[in-house]
């Protein structure tokens, strides 16, 4: 039995950690942290969870945290940096879902971020944590930075394009819709359901954080440098994204067989068939991306249409998905529930 850990268990993915580990049949969750709530049982805080979990909040400790396996940070960025050096010389192995450790340069990082990067020496340790693209990495790292959820969404819609060399690398466009869910669980007034109801938004349109993390990748996968407009949007919903994304691709290629052909073997991608299209509902509480490609007017320019839940595939259900691979699991394991509809 895999004995895991989660530090920060009172957030939004702390919680969907929680409640996917409770239904694997490989893993044991032994400790769960928060300074806020330490002493107070998981079930007071999340009901859900009652008679699934014995366990109560505990202040972060290495010693204990190290005993573990496995260790989920579900955390706030500039929280896992400080505590992962010690955890990983004690080897023990770390799923990290925050941003500390995705992109490759540490003074990118600080200029999006706003602070210095706390040990950039073990940047280069992390595999990222998106399996579609790093399995292989994966399956022998100790340190895996979890894919972001904007980024799983966009990056999964354009790699078949890209990495086939058929898509125009100065030409990507991202529209990604998120629910209020994305943003965690803080008490921000424009992310409070009553404001954020029967109103659709963008926001961050002069730049995102998670726009270098999307380059960064989608870079490596055309092998030249790219260049993708991202504009995000707030969504009146709690779960769910839906990128379209754009991008020009000569008319003789044919981009429904090309997706079905990159995806076949994969359990966690789902190509609609031609002339379907995804909804955020078909997705929510599952580990699964569903994908749909058309051509609008038969031109060159390509959409494609991108959900998952942000909580689930763009987030803890992928770091499970990762903690599989990392510990010869079956990589479906834990994750085969099926999408909550309606």
């Amino acid at each position: 039995m895999i004995k895991a850990g989660i530090v920060g268990g009172t957030g939004y993915t702390g919680v969907e950690l929680l409640r996917l580990l409770a239904a694997h049949p490989g893993v044991e969750v032994v400790a769960i942290t928060s300074r806020a709530e330490a002493g107070r049982r998981v079930d007071e805080l999340f009901p859900n969870l009652r008679g699934v979990y014995d366990l109560k909040f505990t202040v972060p400790d290495v010693a204990e945290l190290g005993a573990c396996d496995v260790v989920f940070f579900a955390t706030p960025h500039n929280v896992a940096m400080n505590t992962v050096p010690e955890l990983l010389r004690l080897g023990t192995r770390v799923i990290d879902l925050s941003a500390d450790f995705r992109l490759r340069d540490a003074e990118l990082w600080s200029q999006w971020y706003g602070e210095p990067h706390a040990c950039p020496e073990v940047i280069e340790q992390a595999v990222y944590g998106l399996p579609e693209v790093y399995r292989e990495q994966i399956a022998t790292a100790q340190l895996v930075a979890c894919a972001g959820c904007y980024p799983t969404s966009v990056q999964l819609g354009l790699l078949p394009l890209l990495q086939a060399g058929v898509a125009d690398p100065t030409y990507l466009v991202a529209n990604a819709a998120s629910g209020v869910s994305g943003a965690g669980r803080q008490g921000k007034l424009d992310n409070i359901l009553s404001e954020a109801a029967d109103s659709f938004k963008a926001y961050a349109v002069a730049g995102h954080r998670h726009l270098p993390e999307i380059e960064q990748e989608l870079t490596r996968a055309a092998g030249e440098s790219v260049q993708l407009t991202f504009v995000p949007h707030l969504l009146p919903i709690i779960r769910g994204i839906h990128a379209t994304l754009y991008t020009k691709v000569a008319k003789d290629v044919d981009v429904q067989q090309l997706f079905e052909d990159f995806y076949r073997d994969e359990p966690f991608v789902d190509v609609l068939p031609a002339g379907q299209l995804p909804q955020t509902r078909s997705v929510r509480g599952a580990n699964v991306c569903r994908l749909a490609v058309a051509r609008p007017q038969d031109r060159d320019v390509v959409v494609v249409m991108s959900v998952i839940d942000n909580l689930v595939k763009g987030a803890s259900g992928q770091a499970i998905q990762a903690l599989n691979i990392m510990f010869g699991q079956p990589e479906t394991a834990g994750l085969a529930n099926v999408a909550l509809l309606p």
